[in-house]
């Protein structure tokens, strides 16, 4: 068995290495390109016009076989540098019975218009997930020419979506003049298995000084139709500790988008993350009190069933959790 320190001296091995193969432990289908050479990146003024989408979810109750899910996506849009929108989509609730769904789960996709076939399982993950790009694809169609749309996360969504949707998306955007830019907190991509943006990190001080912008073009996703997507990892502000995986439109100018999201990435609170993003995240995230309100609306709604209160306390209560605490 394994002993602490011989998995620390692996460990070790690991994130001090600095070659070795790229890949995605994630899941993904990239093509990594044969080197990765990081460049100097020039900060630019700001989109003229950018929104920033992100989605929330909440699990209110659970009873394993059936549980109670909350979702909701929200936008933030900044124009001529101040933030001129913040907007909460309302919180949406959803039945969801076994492993897949069941018919509620179903149901609820369906009152979504997800493009998702009948058959698929649906969680709670899809049903965020698919609240969240169709937000996104409503801000691809109210973007102004030359602006960006910000999503939190890579530029692929849930694998039951299907991936002609996000190509017609994507198609729209170009034509008009919208960059689709994806963003991710914490990527997965890796080379020689230790975290890949850590060794660039750490690779481009060495290069350019600890102050320093810069980019790395690193893989390729093909699309059926289209350019496809361009995968860099980018540090946006010299006073940002931490650089993150961005995904892009293959096609566009990735030098001039990051130039332009650099200038929206320089707020002392999340320096090197574009703040319109952080916004969204704030107001689509579905936090405890959030959570209460919606069990508490429901367990009036019950009571005007005629449901008794011993039936649902004995349905959604916590054993596990009451176990700890005796």
């Amino acid at each position: 068995m394994p002993t602490i320190a011989e998995t620390a001296q692996r460990l070790a091995q690991l994130l001090s290495g600095g070659a070795g193969e790229l890949s995605d432990p994630g899941g993904s289908d990239l093509d990594f390109l044969p080197t990765v050479e990081i460049r100097p990146l020039a900060r630019l003024s700001a989109p003229p016009d950018c929104f920033a989408v992100d989605g929330g979810q909440a699990l209110v109750a659970d009873a394993r076989c059936l549980q109670v899910a909350a979702t909701r996506a929200a936008r933030a849009r900044w124009q001529d540098g101040r933030c001129s929108l913040e907007e909460q989509e309302q919180l949406e609730v959803h039945l969801l019975r076994g492993s897949g769904g069941g018919s509620e789960g179903r149901r609820s996709l369906a009152a979504l218009g997800a493009p998702v076939a009948p058959e698929a399982p649906v969680d709670i993950n899809l049903l965020r997930d698919w609240s969240e790009w169709r937000l996104i694809s409503r801000c691809v169609d109210e973007t102004g020419p030359g602006g960006m749309v910000l999503v939190d996360g890579d530029l692929q969504p849930d694998w039951r979506i299907p991936a002609h949707w996000l190509e017609e998306l994507l198609g729209r955007s170009t034509a008009a003049r919208v960059a689709l830019i994806g963003v991710t907190k914490h990527s997965s991509l890796a080379r020689g298995g230790a975290p890949l943006v850590g060794q660039l990190e750490l690779e481009a001080a060495g290069l350019f000084g600890d102050r320093a912008c810069w980019w790395a073009p690193v893989a390729l996703r093909r699309l059926e139709i289209g350019p496809g997507l361009l995968v860099v990892v980018a540090r946006l502000d010299p006073d940002a500790r931490f650089a993150f995986r961005i995904d892009l439109p293959a096609g566009a100018d990735a030098a001039g988008l990051l130039g332009q999201l650099s200038a929206l990435a320089d707020d002392a609170g999340f320096p090197g993350y574009p703040y319109p993003l952080s916004v969204a995240d704030r107001l689509a995230s579905c936090p405890g009190w959030a959570r209460q309100d919606v069990w508490s609306e429901l367990e009036s709604a019950l009571d005007g069933e005629g449901l008794p209160e011993e039936v649902r306390t004995r349905a959604f209560a916590d054993r596990h959790g009451l176990m700890e605490r005796s």
